[in-house]
């Protein structure tokens, strides 16, 4: 094992979002500088290298190859050829169906800018995924409910010829502008036709929209943000100060916008066959807290000014490509949300994630801990009535998803129902949850 300064300072060399992207516009304008350059062919070298170096930390790692055997995808269009330039995709020996074709066109081509525009509906008709590009414009052409070809995603680095050439003038700047949204665009391009059954895919996906959507939130000045901090403040009780606390505010905005989406989700997939739209979020939430921040912060009023709707609806998309049959079959709908929150929040605030001490727990070794206690308590040390005793108070100094509390209190109403108390059951656990159950993130 490596020292920690040595890992410290390996991390700190390490090239970041930005760079890649300053290196995508230094190489396309030195390939421009030598006056040989073609229209589209000769900028290849500048969109492959981007690619990759965003597929190399994807697990599986997804890369892009330009250089395709005949598989018989060609296909005679008008006595043309139609192929893919390119093709983006996991490691051959992953069973993971993740490829994307991709179509390259030259910077100044705007024919096909729209999902339904003739070429673009041309190349999905014969690849059903693919990553239309000019160079500053991408557009992630796939299908939606009903198999028609439809915009999945879209992303601009320029609005046009001139001014993406302007922007090769300052590339760190440019760089530094885009980082952030370009870098997760890509990744999640690459990562579209990944099956979506697990909570950890799943969180990957929302955590990526979430990072994105926090970087937009960056990008804003205080004023814009200060309606949204009053409410936050006004429903937690709390203040947020400094550099820290501004930190602090801008993750819990985003994560109870995330989280509140992926709960109301998990309710919504059970109680209806439509797809899910997140602006019905807060009229499925069965979180009293959850929902009281979130009828709060997601409002149009409040959300358009920040930009974050565009970001919010993709993610409604993604939950509506999850395969709910085997998602739901690794467990019930109560443990989804816990389930997902720490590899959502491992995935957007590491760090967050390890001051909050959110580890989650399955819920068979939580059920055995707390059932083993309830009997020490009740065989070596005198309490009959065990975790239900009212002299016996329960310290959980690192909550994060609260699963222990959540066993504690069902242990308890399980104490009490064996003894009769139905009527009472209710006041009885909520005054062991406001005075013998403490717990602190």
């Amino acid at each position: 094992m490596l020292h920690p300064q040595i890992t410290a300072y390996l991390d700190m060399i390490k090239p970041t979002a930005a760079d890649y992207i300053r290196e995508y516009l230094v190489r396309m304008a030195e390939i421009r500088g030598t006056g040989g350059a073609t229209k589209e062919t000769s900028y290849y070298s500048a969109l492959e290298n981007i690619l990759n170096h965003f597929g190399k930390d994807l697990r599986p790692r997804v890369i892009c190859n330009g250089q395709l055997k005949n598989q018989g995808a060609e296909t005679r269009t008008s006595g043309s050829i139609l192929k893919p330039k390119y093709r983006v995709a996991s490691q051959p020996q992953v069973k993971f169906p993740s490829e994307v074709s991709l179509r390259v066109k030259g910077l100044a081509d705007k024919t096909w800018q729209t999902a339904k525009s003739a070429q673009a509906t041309k190349y999905f008709g014969h690849y059903r995924l693919v990553l239309v590009t000019n160079y500053r414009e991408f557009r992630l052409i796939g299908e939606d409910e009903n198999g028609k070809a439809t915009e999945l995603e879209h992303y601009v680095l320029a609005i046009d010829e001139p001014a993406f050439w302007s922007m090769t003038a300052n590339p760190a700047l440019a760089a530094s502008e885009h980082a952030i949204h370009f870098e997760e665009f890509l990744r999640r391009v690459m990562m579209t036709a990944a099956p979506l059954v697990k909570a950890q895919d799943v969180a990957w996906f929302l955590a990526s929209y979430a990072r994105d959507a926090l970087q937009t939130l960056n990008a804003k000045g205080s004023g814009t943000l200060d309606p949204l901090r009053a409410a936050l403040e006004t429903a937690l009780g709390i203040k947020f100060e400094g550099e820290e606390g501004d930190h602090f505010f801008k993750s819990t905005l985003i994560q109870t916008l995330f989280y509140g989406v992926f709960s109301a989700w998990v309710v919504y997939v059970k109680q209806s066959t439509n797809r899910f739209d997140w602006r019905a979020a807060a009229y499925t939430l069965t979180v009293p807290m959850v929902k009281a921040l979130f009828e709060q912060i997601a409002t149009p009023s409040k959300l358009g000014a920040l930009g974050l709707i565009p970001i919010l609806d993709r993610t409604a998309e993604a939950l509506n490509r999850v395969d709910q049959k085997a998602f739901f079959k690794t467990f019930d709908t109560g443990e989804a949300v816990q389930h997902f929150y720490e590899p959502f929040l491992q995935a957007f605030d590491p760090e967050l994630r390890k001051s909050l001490g959110v580890w989650y727990t399955p819920s068979e070794i939580v059920t055995y801990m707390v059932e083993r206690v309830d009997h020490v308590l009740r065989t070596e040390m005198g309490r009959p009535d065990g975790l239900a005793d009212k002299g016996v108070y329960v310290l959980d100094p690192c909550c994060g998803t609260g699963t222990y509390v959540v066993a504690v209190l069902k242990r308890i109403e399980k104490t009490l129902r064996a003894q009769g108390e139905d009527a009472l059951l209710a006041d009885d656990i909520k005054q062991a949850a406001r005075d013998r159950i403490l717990a602190s993130s």
